[in-house]
This record gives C-alpha cells, structure tokens and sequence, in this order.
C-alpha cells in the first residue's frame, strides 16, 4: 500500500517485516549514519538488479512496516516480486538483509593514545564520582545496540528550559523531541578510584582494597606487591560486556601524598603505575579526590597531552555546581593546573565543565550561576546533569546509573556528556 508524501518526491510504503530485521536495520542504519528511508531503497535496487533468486527469509510473524520510497520505485519493485514468484514481504525481506549484508557493522572507532580523563575539583559534595561512572558507563556501553541520547538541544536552549520550572519531572523537563537513538560507544574503559573515601568503588557494588595487600598508592610509591591487573575488577552487567572495569580505592590512599614527597619524580607517579594496563583500555578515567595536594599534581600530569596525541584528546573535566562555593573552588583549580602548565611546561588540555545536580527549583541562585559556567567560554560547559531522584536510588542499589535506569534524564545527559567529549 503507498500513500503520498507531500514533503518531497517520495511515497509512504507500508508493508511487512520480520521484527529480527526491523531492529536490525534501525541499529545497523544508526552505526552508518543514514536514513532507514535511504537504507531501504538502496536494499531495493540493489535487490531489483540481481539475476536470480536469493535464499527464501523466514518472514513468519512479520510485523508492519512503513517507510517513503522515490515515486515508481514501489511499483516497479512490485513488479519485479511478481516476474520471480516472491510475496512482497519476502522481496522486501531480502532487500533489507542485501542492504545489511552490504553494509557491514563499522569497527568501534579506538584512539591511536589512551584518552586519560582526569575529573576534578578540590570541593568535596559536587558529583565527580557520579560524573566519572557515568561518563564511563556512556563510553562503554553496547555498540550493537540503541541507546538514548541528547544530542540535538544546544546548550543554550537547554538553559532556557531548565529556567523553566513548569515541568512535569522535578523541574527537568524529558523531552522526547530532543532525543536520538544512537548506537552505544563500545569503548573499553578503566574507572580509578583516586579518592581515599572509595565512593566509586562502593557505587559499583565492589570492595575496597584491603590494607596490607597490593594497591594503586603501593604502586605509585615504587611499593608494588604484584602485577595492578590482578586488582582490577569488571563490573558484570550485560550492557558494559567485559569493556568496563574498576580498579577499586584502598584507605592506604590517605597516605598517598606523604608517600610521594620521598617519590622520585612524583609528578610522574600516577603515570608509571598505569602505564602497564594502558594497552588494555581506550579510555582511563581518574575520579580525583577533593584535594589540592601531590595526588592532584600526579593526576594532572597525567591527564596532559603526549607527544603525537591530538588536542583533546586526554585532559582535565572539571565537575562543578550551580552556586558560588564552585566558583571559589574552580578558580584554585585552574590556578593549580595554570602554575603545573607553566612550572612542569605542559600542554595540559580542558575538556571542559560539568555543571552537576542543576536544579533550577532553587531559583535565581541556581540559574544565575549556571548561567555565569555558560559565559565561560574556556574552558566551555559541556554537560549540564540535574538533580533527580535515579542517581541517588542507583547508589543505594550499588548498581550503575546506566543499568539501573537507561532512560531516565541523567542517563541521557551522561551520553551527550561522553559524546560531547569525544568529538
């Protein structure tokens, strides 16, 4: 059946497919950035153009299926079913699987350097810990599946929509018009706890390191007691596969900076303890405790750019609130990493800003503040995450945000974030 579409010269077609190659075709047109319309017509005349008969498809439990193809294109493919003696569910079943098996799955596109993310902020209570799983359960999750994202809001519409508090979501409006489905990143991602209180660790639903055994803090101080992949832990939820990974804190970590005063090097320390499991990872990111200290220095250095690596690549995420206390916060920060910049002559590369548990409920001091990380223009705001209830029932289940609630506000957000990064 074809109906009109005034919008152009094509013609709404509905017919039949089985769900296995509907879902299929949305996923795979998704990974090669095109139209299920362009998808679909090109299967066509691909199949049109062939001398002889494919293998039957299983088309039992076809469901209906609507798409625009160019006018007459129907109908001579019609046309074409009938010469061979195929249903046009079955015609259009074989076109969709030509199309699919000519367009292979694209390979996860891996950088040529480890990215080493380092999210900081000397203020305690702002979220880094959140930020730093969430952004990593983003990059890893499935690349064979459809995932919620926000990608097509500015941030400047999003600043006019969180001023508006008549919402229906605790004054942050899910919008479904500003959402994509997209595929999942796949990247294979290294979280380090760096913070002596462990509270990624314990998120994550893992233990902290026992004191007496092996740790990051042996490692960094020239202490180690065997290999650190023997430490590292996966968390085992199906949408991550074994591509996310913990290397959980231990409380030796609070001796971490009178350890590296007698460091050779200690600037350099962080690096050499994780320079052995770089290889296994596209991504490592560094959840900072709220200090200014030697850990801090060692984190920095880290994060800076490498010979050969492209800008942008690994650097600083600053993770911020809404209110003043930030701002006070922000500025010894970047003051520590301007004096490492200059001292140590690094290319030490913002990714950006984090603007965490944004509720503009909270009123002028709320969207004033906002608005004053939006002027900043570097380093420039890069995810705004609200305030909202799933975060909090996630750590409670120790479980993470992304496997606990996929589709709630901060779980899109998170993947805009990972994306908006990784540009």
């Amino acid at each position: 059946m074809t109906s009109p579409d005034t919008r152009s010269d094509r013609e709404k077609v509905v017919s039949k497919l089985p769900l296995r190659l509907r879902q299929e075709l949305k996923i795979r047109a998704a990974q090669r950035g095109v139209d299920i319309q362009e998808a679909v017509e090109t299967g066509i005349t691909t199949w049109r153009s062939l001398g002889s008969n494919l293998s039957p498809i299983d088309t039992s439990g076809a469901e209906s299926f609507a798409t625009f193809l160019p006018a007459t294109q129907w109908t001579g493919f019609r046309a074409d079913c009938k010469d061979r003696g195929v249903s046009l569910i079955q015609g259009l079943a074989q076109s969709v699987q030509v199309w699919l098996d000519h367009h292979p799955a694209p390979a996860v596109r891996r950088p040529a350097i480890v990215r080493r993310i380092v999210v900081c902020n000397q203020k305690g209570g702002v979220g880094k810990t959140a930020i730093t799983a969430g952004t990593g359960e983003a990059l890893a999750e499935d690349p064979t599946a459809l995932m919620p994202v926000r990608v097509s809001k500015h941030f400047a519409a999003l600043l006019d929509e969180a001023n508006d508090t008549d919402t229906d979501n605790g004054g942050d409006r899910y919008d479904p018009l500003a959402l994509e489905d997209l595929p999942g990143l796949g990247q294979r991602v290294l979280l380090v706890d760096f913070d002596p209180q462990g509270h990624l660790t314990k998120q994550l639903g893992q233990e902290p390191l026992p004191m007496g055994g092996d740790s990051l803090t042996n490692h960094m101080a020239g202490d180690a007691k065997g290999d650190l992949r023997d430490v590292i832990v996966a968390i085992d939820e199906d949408r991550f596969g074994d591509r996310l990974h913990l290397l959980p804190a231990c409380t030796d970590a609070f001796l971490l900076d009178v350890r590296l005063a007698s460091v050779r090097a200690r600037e350099a320390a962080l690096e050499r303890a994780l320079a052995p499991v770089e290889a296994d990872y596209d991504v490592i990111l560094i959840d900072c405790p709220p200090s200014l200290g030697l850990s801090m220095d060692a984190a920095a250095y880290y994060g800076r750019r490498r010979p050969d690596e492209v800008p942008g690549n690994s650097g600083t995420l600053i993770v911020v609130q809404a209110e003043d206390s930030s701002a006070d916060a922000y500025d010894l920060l970047t003051s520590q990493i301007e004096d490492m910049r200059t001292d140590l002559a690094l290319e030490l590369d913002y990714l950006g800003i984090v603007v965490n548990h944004y509720d503009a409920r909270r009123g002028y001091i709320a969207t004033s503040s906002l608005q004053s990380w939006m002027d900043i223009k570097d380093p420039r705001v890069v995810g705004v995450i609200g305030d909202l209830k799933e975060q909090k029932e996630a750590v409670r289940v120790k479980r993470p945000l992304l496997s606990y609630a996929p589709r709630c506000d901060q779980s899109v957000g998170l993947r805009a974030l990972a994306r908006e990064i990784s540009k």
